[in-house]
């Protein structure tokens, strides 16, 4: 699938790089972005952008999956159409962290919260009118050390 404007890096004079670098910086650019629009006080972007952190982080995670077992790629007919979607069940399964997601919700309750409130997240809300309380919560549930759903998801990228 062709990368789209969005891939391009910064002074990359054009050139398409989508690599798990890229990823981890998207994610970690998502969440001081949404921490921004928090505090100033754009409720509906903050969560929007927030919830986008979440979706690149496992996207980084896919690709040092496949830098590991390259093999990953032919397990399931529609793994490659599986990295290019929103749904962040998908690309957790895609990712191969699904049975670590679920081991850790079992045995850490402040994460199993965590992911309860991320996971409802689609690209889907910026249509959505969130309050105040709901973007700190998602911010929170995304960010919260140690138990949060983006420092899990930097052990595996």
């Amino acid at each position: 699938m062709p990368c789209n404007a969005r891939c391009r890096t910064p002074g990359g004079e054009g050139k398409d790089e989508v690599n798990r670098a890229h990823w981890q910086r998207l994610a970690e650019e998502r969440v001081v972005d949404a921490q921004i629009l928090l505090r100033s006080q754009r409720w509906h972007a903050a969560y929007h952008l927030a919830g986008y952190a979440v979706e690149c982080g496992p996207k980084a995670c896919i690709l040092a999956r496949v830098d590991r077992d390259s093999g990953v790629i032919f397990a399931a007919k529609d793994f490659l159409n599986n990295c290019w979607i929103h749904d962040l069940e998908k690309l957790v399964e895609n990712a191969g962290l699904r049975v670590d997601r679920d081991g850790l919700s079992s045995t850490n309750k402040a994460f199993q919260g965590y992911w309860a409130v991320a996971k409802d997240w689609t690209e889907k809300s910026r249509y959505d009118v969130k309050t105040e309380s709901q973007a700190k919560e998602l911010i929170e549930a995304i960010t919260h050390e140690p138990d949060g759903v983006l420092p899990w998801i930097r052990k595996h990228w």
